[in-house]
């Protein structure tokens, strides 16, 4: 019997990823080790504690942390992908029509570092001539459970920021006329993960040059095996049955398929460093403009060198 490596795993419930955890498309040589963990959860737990071999992460807070000096690197699997400028909320006494009047307006975010806040400000900035310095931000996640505690986040100088008191929230703020507008389309999970393969609790509060990596000898091994036999052909059985997962009952399914496809390509979730660059060069200059980054890292260098020609 061929010993197997382990390799423990934090994600959220996705359709691409989830052939991987139930063993319907198999690693050779690798035995997944899953926790499920909201988003919310999984970035504040691994950018803390660092407990977890692989990890989905958001791609704001690993440019964050690793400017910070963290021993983190990427694979280039990127299984969501949404419209963040399109997931805001507005109050509609707030005068607000387009996205040209978020001038000057109390805006709620969950968290200000956040993937979804920092590809809205960068649309809001360079689409609708809208800056990050002409809105008052106000955050929702209380500093002990934010991301930003583990990359050292500081809001840019000149920003307004703010953070929401405990005993408010973005939706209720919003209705009572405190915010003009906020992410309030969904909630955060608390609830508690029955698995945790933690091995050190080590928080690292910013300061990353005091962490030690878990698993030193691990990276070049694991992305072999993930590259040869997981994420890659999960993602092609997952595009191979997208149609007929559309659910019956959804009249327009197949429209809004083809509409998506005219979009975004064939394959929206296509995975690779070169397929997806012009999407991480944005994302890179957003976050030298807003602050998060003190320079503009080599693209390849945030990859484990052996998928960067994924």
């Amino acid at each position: 019997m061929t010993n197997k490596i382990q390799l423990s795993f934090v994600t959220g419930k996705n359709d691409r990823i989830e052939p991987l955890l139930d063993g319907t498309v198999p690693i050779e040589g690798v035995e997944l080790i899953p926790t499920y963990s909201d988003p919310s959860e999984t970035f504040w737990r691994q950018l803390n504690f660092q407990e977890f071999e692989l990890s989905e992460m958001s791609i704001s807070s690993y440019l964050a942390a690793r400017d910070a000096g963290a021993d983190m690197v990427m694979l280039p699997i990127f299984p969501s992908r949404r419209f963040f400028h399109t997931g805001h909320s507005y109050h509609v006494d707030s005068g607000i029509k387009g996205p040209e009047d978020l001038k000057g307006k109390r805006v709620g975010v969950g968290e200000y570092q956040q993937t979804a806040s920092l590809w809205f400000r960068g649309v809001m900035e360079h689409d609708f001539g809208v800056s990050q310095f002409d809105i008052e931000w106000w955050m929702e996640r209380t500093e002990e459970l934010s991301h930003g505690r583990g990359t050292g986040f500081t809001p840019k100088e000149g920003i307004k920021f703010n953070r929401i008191p405990a005993d408010k929230s973005l939706a209720s703020m919003l209705v009572n006329k405190e915010l003009d507008a906020a992410t309030v389309g969904r909630a955060f999970s608390r609830e508690w993960n029955i698995i945790d393969r933690s091995s050190t609790i080590r928080a690292s509060d910013g300061d990353w040059s005091k962490v030690k990596p878990l698993f030193p000898n691990l990276r070049e091994e694991a992305t072999r095996f993930v590259k040869a036999h997981g994420f890659v052909p999960a993602n092609h059985g997952y595009a191979e049955r997208l149609t007929d997962q559309i659910p019956s009952a959804l009249f327009f399914g197949n429209e809004y398929q083809r509409l998506t496809k005219a979009a975004i390509g064939d394959d929206p979730f296509i995975y690779g460093v070169k397929d997806n660059r012009p999407m991480l060069e944005t994302a890179i200059n957003y976050s030298f403009e807003q602050g998060f980054i003190k320079e503009k890292p080599k693209l390849e260098d945030l990859f484990a060198e052996s998928l960067r020609d994924l």
